[in-house]
């Protein structure tokens, strides 16, 4: 350009330093093409545009053109309209996935990131990285399946937390979830369940070092006459299922189930909000398909073909597996007592002798069983024990039950001294 300022890429500067010294003689065409890595006959076209426009000539002349692949303005407006409408909060991957989703608007990512960054409703974001040391995946599926629980006000609402439980497979990146009110006992379970209803049983769980899946008590002396280890009610199901269960020293260890944590609290708060959905049960029954579609996007191959999930045994009630049991002793009146409940066991073939342990099983459904020997006890729940009659004086009755302490009268035997019955007594003893 006469009298003003060239821009030049890189390879064009390179290009016009070769046509320099083709038009100088220092060098044939065919030595500039080798250069330049282009054909000879297009090194004779570069070099004619140079010898008839100048350094112009080598500059690519569709710069500063509109592409021909470029969306119409009027595309470009109403997608930034509904994004400032609907989508405000969306990043640009899954703003440009909802739009073309939910509204039939084709754009590519990156375009959207863009556009947005151009109006002025997006910032990029750049986190300075930790340096840590990157764990393989694991070979196998069901290798090592991560489990953890996410606290987030997913319904938007502050004062309204709920809890999303969620395990990760270490190989494939494999997500599923439920949503509980809490991290509890019961919401492990039901997740596992789930899992195992799936996939099948996992080898081993990854989980952090919290009270629902790993204790710290001593164990007790029962336990140390059997040699067994103490184990939380979790535990106990994992075990009944041959499930290792593997501690992480950190939040980072489990990096996995982290990481997806913030998938969910990114992408899984937009569809509650999209869909209209504002409590637990509702959230649940679309929870699923939420998470096939994760799994279809994000999850990989593993680098082995052989599952190690194990099939459910034959004939294993699953309902006894995954509930909360406590070992009760049998009382002579054949009741067992549990949480504040009396089960009156009834004359049957299998009934425990007294004296005896059985084990009281509460299962997820809150219904409650009594097992002796790996076989069901019949009973029935009765309100409340049989009172005993006491015969005492009206007085002491009176005392009794308004809860003072009883105070004996002025002529009770006890008070009055008896010379006959202390000279008996004094003769007994020498």
């Amino acid at each position: 350009m006469e009298g003003g300022l060239l821009v030049m890429s890189q390879r064009e500067r390179s290009r016009l330093v070769m046509m320099s010294r083709v038009r100088e003689g220092a060098m044939t065409i065919k030595e500039a093409s080798e250069v330049m890595g282009v054909s000879y006959r297009q090194g004779r076209r570069i070099y004619k545009r140079y010898a008839e426009e100048g350094d112009k000539g080598l500059i690519h002349q569709n710069r500063g053109q509109p592409s021909n692949r470029s969306k119409p303005s009027e595309v470009k407006e109403s997608t930034l309209a509904l994004y400032k409408e609907r989508y405000w909060d969306f990043g640009p991957t899954l703003a440009a996935e909802k739009l073309f989703e939910r509204e039939g608007y084709q754009v590519d990512h990156e375009t959207m990131r863009r556009w947005l960054i151009e109006a002025g409703l997006w910032e990029r974001q750049r986190k300075r990285p930790k340096h840590r040391e990157q764990r393989e995946r694991k070979a196998h599926f069901g290798e090592l399946v991560q489990m953890d629980g996410s606290h987030h006000s997913w319904f938007e609402v502050q004062e309204e937390k709920a809890c999303l439980m969620d395990m990760v497979d270490d190989a494939t990146g494999k997500t599923l979830a439920i949503m509980s009110e809490e991290e509890t006992t019961v919401a492990a379970m039901q997740v596992l369940w789930a899992w195992v209803e799936k996939y099948g049983i996992p080898k081993a769980l990854y989980v952090d070092w919290k009270s629902v899946y790993i204790t710290q008590r001593e164990p007790t002396l029962e336990e140390q006459l059997s040699g067994e280890l103490p184990l939380t009610q979790f535990g106990k199901a994992c075990q009944k299922l041959g499930i290792e269960i593997v501690p992480a020293s950190s939040p980072q260890a489990k990096g996995r189930v982290e990481r997806k944590h913030g998938v969910y609290q990114d992408r899984w708060v937009k569809e509650l909000r999209l869909e209209g959905i504002r409590d637990i049960e509702a959230a649940n029954q679309f929870l699923p398909g939420f998470a096939e579609g994760l799994n279809a996007k994000f999850a990989v191959q593993p680098r082995s073909s052989a599952d190690y999930h194990q099939p459910v045994p034959d004939g294993l009630d699953m309902r006894r597996v995954f509930c909360l049991e406590e070992t009760r002793v049998v009382g002579n009146d054949w009741i067992v007592r549990y949480k504040n409940r009396f089960l009156q066991v009834v004359s049957q073939s299998n009934l425990p002798p007294a004296k005896n342990r059985v084990t009281v099983q509460e299962h997820l459904d809150g219904t409650i069983h009594v097992i002796y020997r790996d076989r069901e006890v019949l009973f029935r729940e009765i309100k409340e024990l049989p009172q005993k009659q006491l015969t005492v004086s009206s007085e002491k009755a009176q005392t009794i039950k308004h809860g003072r302490k009883y105070i004996p009268p002025k002529d009770h035997p006890w008070r009055t001294f008896n010379p006959t019955y202390l000279g008996k007594r004094k003769a007994a003893v020498s």
